[in-house]
């Protein structure tokens, strides 16, 4: 293609759209298809002051990496640059963990090379994170030694304990103004606020592996803020203990930030809205895939079918040489012995396996009755926390319901009440005498000692029975999900995490339940794993219940949800996770148009046996009126009060009373704004 000055100029609309590396310009398009124009910069001057703007930020080159004789990777090479978005994807036990160290400098590789420019910073978030255990929450979030970082440290330890003491109070913000930190704080508070994380005197140690997940995530994302502005963020599956709303706001934040990212996730939909681009290691190989996680299946599946008509004609030649092989005298000649050599090549290629994830599973169920579950004004509190209020419910056959709410809503409390290990407060829970639960929960593989992948599966069944008759072995069994002959007979202990949620999930399918209940079962999992498990549940013709914050894997698997929407309410919404979320965006939709256009105050005439609704006195109409003025003027007062504490030329007595009276304005909104409120119900 012709690359012209105006051209360029029109497609810049993001810095990672464009490479150069002296002689080839990169082009990609919307779409993500990359064309590529061979130029010098005496031929198209214009475009270099464009083109060498992109910084190349880190290159590998032939890089390996093996624990044993397993190798995760031989002799890859990649490079990244500023703005590139990619994700990394590949079975558990491929290396991705392993590679993001290396590329952090965490762990060394066993050969190649690894260049990082000088002026680029890599922030690494890892699954598990690392803290000083005897430090609160605050302290680890600010743990990095720049003057900023301390001002804001202290100025959010005075806020959190709410100490209103005025000298202590104005010194803190002095300082944040003297620093020009007010953006920082700003961004400090939407992190903190956004990822639900409070109490910051709270030490670490004390916090449960979800709050430690959170607190990890906004320790990295404000340390990127304050690092030099080439940062290589580097993520291993991030969305982990994230609720769906942190996964959309860290969709934006990414997204805003424009930052250069490298993540692990299995979360597809996060994939598709933050990454335009796919690396996948597969057999100790790197490919790399342009655009989005649809595309990138379809230049695998391609990619695959290449493959196998490679091998098979491998194989062909391989069965005439073979023949010539077993003809040769032993005395060699030159000739024969370069064809010998070419035959081992040929050999090598014809025995190459390619693993096909498609499952093909009709598994025996346990009979279902006509009786499954029933729910019945069921209520359940935990002291004034109230997570259940009069639920009724009557399972079918074939039930396919996910379960989505914030942390702490009840999901896990009603989950244990359906299988009788947490009793009701009142109302009645009954389960019919066929149902045979297969629970999948976050607490993971429960084992009393060390033993082989193999054995722990033939300690439940030697076979698992098949719906067409016959049934399949154990070792059969752990091929389908992903567990090679080779890997079934090592130790538990020296699998990897996402390994052993994988044998967890299989060893509750082969006790053929059918009545599933899974409780976050993408945690940890990855993509290859989750497809062979989709395609399962699809077919899967017992009742289905999913907990989770996967929006793609809910979306394909669940026809409707119950939605925990706190204070013990439970909304039995028809349709999956999308629908949902596009229904719940309408009515917050047309609520904000109500509450600024309110419709005019109709008086009915009392109907008989009606409750007669509230109407507005002259003095509540007249507070009402003079409420929607006062909060402007409010907020109004309170950004003028903001921007001249800002200012450079206020004296240390005027930051004083600005701070006292930007209190006041504070406590009189928030007052303002609660009786606002109560008196809107009676136009409602």
């Amino acid at each position: 293609m012709l690359v012209s000055r105006d051209w360029i100029l029109a497609v810049r609309y993001s810095i990672s759209d464009i490479q150069w590396d002296g002689n080839i310009v990169y082009i990609r398009d919307i779409q993500h298809q990359v064309s590529r124009k061979r130029v010098s910069s005496s031929e198209y001057p214009a475009a270099t002051p464009y083109l060498c703007a992109l910084m190349h930020y880190l290159s590998a080159e032939r890089i390996s990496k093996s624990y044993g004789i397993k190798p995760l990777f031989e002799n890859i090479t990649f490079h990244i640059s500023e703005g590139d978005k990619i994700a990394l994807v590949a079975k558990n036990g491929s290396g991705k963990s392993t590679l993001l160290k290396i590329l952090a400098g965490q762990d060394v590789p066993d050969g190649g090379k690894l260049t990082i420019h000088k002026d680029v910073t890599v922030a690494l978030f890892e699954q598990e994170p690392k803290f000083d255990e005897n430090l609160s929450v605050l302290d680890n979030i600010f743990h990095v030694k720049n003057p900023v970082v301390e001002a804001l440290r202290d100025y959010e330890k005075l806020v959190d304990s709410g100490n209103t003491d005025p000298d202590e109070m104005g010194n803190a913000l002095t300082r944040l103004d003297e620093l020009g930190a007010w953006e920082h704080e700003a961004k400090v508070q939407q992190i903190l606020s956004k990822l639900n994380i409070h109490h910051l005197d709270q030490v670490v140690s004390t916090l449960s592996g979800g709050q430690r997940k959170r607190v990890a995530l906004a320790q990295t994302l404000i340390d990127i803020g304050f690092e030099h502005k080439h940062v290589l963020l580097i993520m291993d599956e991030p969305t982990n203990h994230l609720d769906v709303e942190m996964v959309e706001w860290l969709e934006h934040y990414l997204n805003q930030e424009k930052v250069t990212l490298l993540m692990v996730t299995h979360d597809r939909y996060f994939l598709d809205t933050v990454c335009n681009e796919v690396w996948e290691i597969d057999d100790s190989e790197l490919f790399e895939y342009k655009g989005d996680y649809e595309n990138y299946m379809e230049k695998k599946a391609a990619r695959i079918d290449s493959q196998l008509a490679s091998i098979d004609k491998a194989k062909n030649e391989y069965r005439k040489e073979l023949e010539w092989m077993r003809k040769q005298p032993k005395a060699r000649t030159v000739k024969s012995k370069s064809r010998q050599d070419n035959f081992y090549e040929v050999e090598a290629k014809a025995k190459q396996r390619i693993e096909d994830n498609k499952i093909e599973l009709q598994m025996k169920m346990n009979r279902l009755g006509g009786k499954i579950a029933e729910l019945k004004k069921v209520y359940k509190s935990f002291g004034d926390k109230v997570l259940m209020k009069g639920f009724d419910y009557t399972f079918k056959k074939g039930d396919r319901i996910g379960i989505i709410g914030k942390n702490g809503a009840g999901k896990s409390t009603f989950l244990q009440m359906l299988q009788g290990l947490e009793p009701a407060d009142s109302g009645k829970v009954n389960i019919g005498d066929t149902v045979v639960f297969g629970n999948f929960s976050q607490k993971g593989l429960e084992i009393k000692e060390d033993m082989r992948v193999i054995e722990y599966v033939k300690d439940i069944a030697e076979t698992f029975p098949l719906a067409g008759g016959g049934s399949m072995s154990a070792s059969q069994f752990l091929t389908l999900f992903l567990f090679p002959p080779e890997q079934q007979y090592t130790y538990l202990s020296s699998l990897s995490g996402g390994e052993k949620k994988r044998l967890q999930l299989l060893s509750i399918l082969f006790r053929s339940p059918n009545f599933l209940i899974l409780d976050e079962p993408t945690n940890d999992l990855d993509l290859p794993t989750l497809a062979v498990l989709e395609k399962f549940l699809s077919e899967y013709q017992g009742c289905l219940i999913i907990v989770s914050h996967d929006r793609y894997f809910m979306d394909r698997l669940v026809d409707h949800l119950f939605v925990f929407e706190g204070e013990g309410y439970i909304r039995d919404y028809p349709g999956n996770y999308s629908q949902y979320r596009i229904w719940q965006k309408e009515e917050e939709k047309r609520e904000q148009q109500l509450a600024k256009n309110p419709p005019p105050v109709v008086e009915e005439a009392p109907k008989v046996a009606t409750k007669e609704k509230k109407k507005f006195s002259f003095k509540e109409k007249h507070e009402f009126e003079q409420l929607e003025k006062d909060m402007p003027a409010l907020e109004k007062e309170k950004e003028e009060i903001s921007q001249k504490m800002s200012s450079e030329n206020v004296s240390f007595d005027e930051i004083q009373k600005l701070s006292n009276r930007m209190i006041e304005i504070t406590t009189l909104l928030e007052e303002k704004e609660l009786r606002w409120l109560e008196l809107s119900e009676y136009i409602s």
